[in-house]
């Protein structure tokens, strides 16, 4: 009975918290909180305070900013790969995917007279777009430029001919 009621028999004075039968555990619960909430701070931040989530390079490692374009002729397709090379990507295309895989490795060494540091950095990624049309295989281009995969798909002859331009008139 003494647990389950607040206060005192013969008062109304509370329990002092020494003596609430779970006075202990709230506490070490709620330390245990703040010690968890500590670590997964630590955690998402690198050793400069800065959110690991936030860099660069990590986010562009794991999925790349694709741009998808169309017009009557063909599908465009730009890939932005920092810090990557023609040589780091693979293109394929079957049916009508269009697969972009590559892996960009990175290993940057700096001695000094008082220091030594070496970073790597790895990191793959593969994206599968599928095409809504079919697209002239043998007529396929791709180009890459300071970091940016640009890919020309150029549609079928078939698939030209199936677009209709419908004309729009004022209500």
């Amino acid at each position: 009975m003494r647990d389950i009621l607040p206060w005192r028999w013969g008062g109304l004075r509370r329990w002092q918290r020494d003596e609430e039968p779970t006075g202990g555990f709230r506490d070490q619960m709620e330390a245990l909180h703040k010690e968890m909430d500590r670590l997964f701070e630590n955690a998402m931040s690198s050793s400069w305070g800065e959110p690991l989530l936030t860099r660069p390079m990590l986010r562009e490692a794991v999925m790349p900013v694709i741009d998808e374009t169309e017009d009557e002729k063909a599908f465009h397709i730009s890939v932005e790969l920092p810090g990557m090379e023609e040589k780091d990507v693979e293109i394929t295309l079957s049916d009508r995917r269009l697969t972009i895989q590559g892996e960009k490795k990175q290993d940057k060494e700096e001695e000094r007279k008082d220091f030594y540091r070496r970073e790597r950095s790895y990191g793959s990624f593969r994206r599968t777009l599928e095409l809504p049309g079919e697209v002239d295989a043998s007529a396929i281009e791709a180009s890459f430029k300071k970091g940016v995969l640009m890919i020309e798909l150029p549609k079928t002859k078939e698939a030209q001919a199936k677009v209709k331009h419908i004309d729009i008139k004022a209500a």
